[in-house]
């Protein structure tokens, strides 16, 4: 006999036309939680969503089982970034990453690297083209790295470009920026006027890394997903004013870790996500001004963290449910999300084995 969830379980009641209502609606709602659990057989896209404190490393799983990394997190710490990838990977069924997209060259999403290939193989890198922060130790040195590499030819190396299409096989994944450069021509279904353009704050052009982060939209039936690392808010003005060249979102991988040289409100109000997920660290990201633009967008639902941040404290902070890893030891929880073609999706928390559904718009 199948289980029937307790708020469906009907009581005795008088007879008429209240019980034969009751039973439509026990049915209605019981059907409607077999169709939502029927569905898990069918074609599903999964995004893990890996704690590298305050890094990235974000794992897409597509239908054919495809995997494309965005971002390998911190070199160092015994191999912990790329040992908590593998984990993953393997929860997912995955024994290669077919492709590592490294937005940009700092040592946060690039470090990691070295110790993924040595773990698991890698078909292939793609990134924006060459390191163009000389001046920073750390940023140098990653790059010294991946040029070595490279020399091993242990994966191929692809470069891409503003407005291409990345070969991801049965998910769409258009590059909106790269190497500082956007694209300059609206997405489909774009082009709108922004109106939170109209006296907003201007940005002084980045000098970092960050500005020539490699940003895709991946769009998988209905739904969308916005991942630019951690491009700077100089580049999203761009992007969003006097017209908006992205058009709203569903899902929104949170930029630079949600610090405040991200994540302007024009830009934030131009996306409109459903969901935002912010990769920061207990020390690292969650600036208070950019969680609250994030907080305040017009279409937000949820903003999911994978850390409690300390530096937004009790006041910037989501309520503890939607938090993977809260104040405490670190335990490395993640956060995995489920999407179906029709544009629903879910969240599963890795620490609390909860699951959150949204609905198809």
């Amino acid at each position: 006999m199948s289980h029937v969830p307790s708020f469906l379980r009907m009581r005795p009641a008088r007879r008429g036309r209240g019980h034969a209502s009751r039973a439509v609606l026990a049915l209605a709602l019981l059907s409607s939680t077999w169709a939502w659990s029927s569905r898990a057989p069918q074609k599903v896209l999964r995004i893990f969503f890996v704690d590298v404190e305050g890094g990235q490393a974000t794992l897409f799983v597509t239908p054919e089982q495809h995997a494309l990394l965005i971002d390998t997190g911190w070199p160092g710490n015994n191999g912990r970034d790329a040992d908590r990838i593998v984990v993953v990977a393997k929860k997912a069924g995955i024994s290669k990453i077919d492709d590592v997209l490294i937005t940009h060259f700092h040592n946060d999403h690039v470090g990691g690297l070295p110790q993924l290939v040595a773990r698991i193989p890698v078909g292939t890198v793609i990134d924006h083209g060459d390191n163009r922060e000389s001046t920073d130790a750390p940023t140098v040195q990653v790059w010294q790295a991946y040029q070595e590499l490279l020399a091993t030819k242990k994966f191929n190396r692809l470069t891409v470009k503003p407005g291409e299409s990345l070969p991801i096989g049965d998910i769409q994944a258009t590059v909106i920026s790269s190497d500082g450069t956007l694209i300059d021509h609206p997405l489909t279904g774009a082009g709108q006027e922004n109106a939170s353009c109209k006296n907003a704050e201007q940005f002084p052009a980045d000098q970092t890394e960050n500005r020539r982060s490699l940003g895709t939209l991946i769009t998988f039936g209905k739904l969308k997903i916005l991942d630019l690392g951690d491009l700077t808010r100089d580049k999203e003005m761009e992007l969003v004013c006097p017209t908006n060249k992205l058009g709203s979102v569903d899902i929104y991988t949170v930029s630079h870790h949600g610090w405040y040289q991200s994540n302007s409100p024009a830009f934030l109000n131009a996306i409109a996500p459903r969901v935002a997920i912010m990769d920061n660290g207990a020390e690292k990201g969650g600036t208070p001004s950019a969680w609250d633009t994030v907080e305040k967008s017009p279409r937000l639902e949820n903003l999911w963290q994978l850390h409690f941040s300390e530096e937004g404290g009790a006041a910037h902070n989501v309520a503890p449910e939607f938090i993977a890893n809260p104040e405490g030891p670190d335990a490395g929880n993640y956060l995995e999300l489920t999407a179906w073609p029709d544009g629903s999706f879910e969240v599963f928390n890795s620490r609390t084995q909860n699951t959150k559904r949204y609905p198809a718009p």
